[in-house]
Parts: C-alpha cells; structure tokens; sequence
C-alpha cells in the first residue's frame, strides 16, 4: 500500500503551528507533498525540513514569503528535479519531482490568476508550457502522482458557486478545457473523480476567508492527485480532512494499491 497527501499549507510555519507536523507523525504516509510554503530555507526549523521518519526535499521562490513546493518522503530518491527549467516558472518555486526507479512523486503548485489580468497571463503562460510537460512526463515509463494545488475547479459539480464563477479565474472556460484536454487527450487520471465521480461538498478542498465560506461549506474542489493511469486506478480510498485546520485548504489523502 501506498499512501500520498497532498497539502495546500498556506504558509508552513502557520500550518506548523496548527499541529501540521503532530498530523503528519501519525498518517502513516508514504509522501506529504506540500505547496505554498510561504518560506526559504533559513525560515525553516530542522523538524520542519525532517519531521522524524521522512527526508524532506524543497523547491522555494526566490521572493521571501511566497509560494514554494515540498515533499517529505519515507525513502530518499535517486533523483530530485526542481523547477521546469523555465526561469520565470521556477523563480516561484513550483514543481518537485522525486524520481525512483518505476515511479516519480510531484508536487504541485499552479499559479492564481485571481489577483489581476497580469497574474492570468502568467497562468496561461504556465498552462501553455505544462501541457507538453505533461505529454513528456504520461511517455516516462514510470508511473506518476502529480499532487498539488491546481487552481482549477474542473466541473460545474466541482464547487458550489458555479453559476456565478465562470468569469473567475479558476473556473474560467478556458481553465476547464485545459485540464479536460490533460485527462481525455493524455490520458491521465483525476483519481479522487475515479473513486467518487458524482460526490459535490464533501469533495471540497478550498474554502475563502471571506464571509461564512467555511461554515457553510462554499467550497471548490482545487486540490488534485492526478496520476499514470495503471498506479491510479489501484487507488482504494480517499479521504478529505477537515477535523483540523492548517490552512484554508484540507489535505487530501490517497491509498493506491501498489507496492513500495
């Protein structure tokens, strides 16, 4: 059994301070991959870069406080690849791959367009260069589980405010048709939408700060483990937790059947 989260911390060390770490010690988790750690090196505490148990690996944005992707696995990799190898991409410290001999871990992390046109151009951007990204990666010959904050909510059953969000970033008609073109002309695998197609609220993973968003679970469904499809479709179970809140996002728990 293999498990994967995956966790939108919205700041590490004000996850941390919410009990992330005590969280994480009792999963049983295979790999955490977080995004938006809002932090750099030195901000980091040794606990923080390895929580007992795990190797931590990083990918930070050269500005302070901003975005940035990690992961804490159980087992070192043979390789770990920052970045996409497009420099205004990787100044924000987006994409971690962890490489083992049949599988490779990635975390995540697609930039917002919600705060100005000029943040959607560099999202389109991004998409733009992701896709043949993602072509390359389904033809590796290893299997693949890409968590993360995609900043996409894909369909209408995906948050609950549809009808008055179309004109909003992330859930723009373009958004949408670029994630459907990822998983019907590549081929990948939504894996949560494999194990419950039709589930609407409880699928939610991302709630605003404003209003009553949280209390009244007016939530989107933003957080993905898209995979290979042969290590996809062993996944058992899923699970959202919310019992705890590290962020204004819920971590999101895989179990796939597939040996270590």
């Amino acid at each position: 059994m293999l498990r994967v989260i995956s966790a939108n911390l919205n700041g590490i060390r004000s996850a941390v301070s919410k009990g992330f770490l005590d969280w994480v010690a009792i999963q049983d988790a295979d790999f955490i991959c977080m995004q938006e750690l809002k932090a750099q090196a030195n901000n980091l505490t040794p606990e923080m870069m390895s929580p007992p148990g795990y190797h931590g690996y990083f990918h930070y944005a050269e500005k302070k406080g901003y975005s940035g992707v990690g992961v804490y696995t159980r087992t070192q990799p043979l390789q770990v690849i920052e970045g996409l190898g497009v420099p205004e991409i990787d100044a924000e410290g987006r994409y971690l791959e962890l490489v083992y001999e049949n599988l490779s871990i990635i975390s995540l992390y697609l930039p917002s367009g919600s705060s100005g046109d000029h943040r959607q151009a560099a999202k389109y951007v991004f998409l733009d260069h992701f896709f043949g990204h993602l072509e390359d990666l389904a033809k590796c010959g290893r299997q693949v589980i890409l968590c993360g904050d995609w900043n996409i909510a894909h369909k209408e059953i995906d948050l609950k405010n549809w009808k008055s969000n179309q004109k909003n970033s992330g859930f723009l008609p373009e958004e949408r048709a670029w994630l459907t073109r990822v998983i019907d002309e590549i081929g990948w695998l939504d894996v949560y939408r494999h194990l419950h197609p039709d589930t609407t609220g409880e699928a939610y993973t991302w709630w605003s700060n404003r209003g009553q968003a949280w209390a009244n679970n007016v939530g989107w469904r933003i957080d993905y483990q898209i995979a290979t499809p042969d290590i996809g479709k062993t996944a058992k179970q899923a699970a959202i937790y919310k019992e705890q809140r590290f962020s204004d996002h819920a971590p999101l728990t895989i179990d796939y059947d597939w040996g270590s």
